[in-house]
């Protein structure tokens, strides 16, 4: 969780998400998941270009909440990060062909 600005009375469209750079600086460089209704791609623009680490932006639809298919592309991402060595351990590394 991070510390988020107040959120303005208006939202305006085509700027940038008024959470976005809050979480860049909370985020400090570590991997961090943002899942949020309003995600844009200048969002993801300004991630990609500020955050020197792994990052996963992900829209949901807000008048359906967050469902199965959502969770398994978060599960995904985290699976991709997992540390080499953390993989071996557990026996999932990539296997040799």
């Amino acid at each position: 969780m991070a510390d988020l600005p107040d959120a303005p009375q208006e939202y305006e469209v085509g700027v940038l998400n008024w959470k976005t750079q809050a979480l860049v600086q909370a985020a400090a460089g570590r991997p961090f998941i943002w899942v949020d209704d309003s995600i844009t791609e200048l969002d993801q623009t300004c991630v990609s270009t500020h955050h020197r680490g792994h990052a996963l932006l992900h829209r949901v639809d807000s008048t359906i909440g967050l469902i199965d298919t959502d969770f398994a592309v978060i599960d995904d991402w985290l699976r991709d990060r997992r540390r080499p060595d953390q993989q071996r351990e557990q026996g999932q590394g990539e296997q040799q062909g």
